[in-house]
């Protein structure tokens, strides 16, 4: 019998509870429904792996959201350092941010099913409020918006991202909101 090592176990681990987390989230945004037994399928795992690593559907439910939010906020250094502050902001918004809404449109009931109070959510809106904050920042020293823009009052114009109409255009209602924003947040 051959043992493998315990790095590899646990590289697998993690390898498969990201898919699980892609495949739940990929299934919430889309029906906002969580089958155990179809993300396992679609994950390439088996349910009890499923099981093991979500025990409930509402901890799957929330690692997704979780798992959602930490990406949003983990790539604003990342944009920071490779692109020009304007841009790092557009970017934030129309690759990660929109994402971000939308899945969070579709998990709507389902996390509200499985949070627990308004916890999660205004944890959640504090983190990407400071994310956002980071961005106008750096707009703010190269002079692109206006230095006194509260990233709450930012942060409410862009729900608007929430209200997208599913039948028109994605990319182009984002642009839209965009550069509305941007216009009202530009220095004079």
């Amino acid at each position: 019998m051959t043992t493998e090592p315990i790095s590899s176990r646990r590289a697998d681990t993690r390898r498969n509870r990201e898919r699980i987390l892609a495949t739940a989230e990929r299934a919430l945004a889309e029906s906002g429904e969580i089958s155990f037994n179809a993300i396992a399928k679609a994950a390439g795992v088996g349910v009890g792996t499923m099981y093991r690593h979500f025990p409930t559907s509402e901890a799957l439910v929330l690692a997704v959201y979780e798992a959602e939010v930490r990406n949003l906020i983990e790539i604003v250094p990342t944009l920071i350092e490779t692109h020009p502050p304007q841009e790092a902001f557009r970017v934030w918004v129309t690759d990660h941010l929109a994402h971000y809404m939308a899945t969070k449109r579709g998990l709507g009931d389902a996390l509200r099913a499985a949070a627990t109070g308004a916890e999660v959510y205004n944890r959640a809106y504090d983190e990407v409020t400071v994310a956002l904050a980071a961005l106008l920042r750096v707009n703010a020293e190269a002079g692109t918006v206006r230095p006194d823009l509260n990233p709450r009052t930012v942060m409410r114009g862009l729900g608007g991202l929430l209200l997208l109409d599913p039948n028109e255009d994605q990319g182009a209602q984002i642009a839209d909101l965009t550069d509305l924003l941007w216009r009202g947040m530009a220095t004079p």
